[in-house]
């Protein structure tokens, strides 16, 4: 198994705005591409409260590039996107870690 961690740094004061794309629209279109999310996290305490962080469980990189792949050409996706932009720019800047668990670690 494969975990992608991919870190969102929101525009300030637009994180409520991601927030709500993530719940009323990714989640279905990840549903429909087979996208398997591991967990959604803000930040308590950190360097900034206006970032989302989450993961997402693959079986290989092939399977990532496939389905990601299809997800972000997805015609409800951009106009999704789009859409939710209207008011401005939402987020600032995206991390992206690809990460293989331990021999020990509980999650495998």
């Amino acid at each position: 198994m494969i975990y992608e961690m991919r870190q969102y740094r929101c525009v300030p004061g637009r994180l409520p705005a991601l927030l709500k794309r993530f719940e009323t629209v990714t989640l279905k279109l990840w549903e429909k591409h087979g996208i398997r999310q591991a967990g959604f996290f803000t930040t308590l305490i950190g360097e900034s409260n206006q970032e989302l962080t989450y993961f997402l469980a693959w079986e290989s990189l092939a399977e990532r590039e496939k389905k990601w792949g299809a997800f972000m050409t997805d015609p409800d996706w951009l106009d999704a996107r789009a859409k939710s932009e209207a008011d401005g720019q939402i987020v600032a800047n995206i991390v992206s870690q690809l990460l293989t668990p331990t021999a020990f670690s509980t999650v495998k």
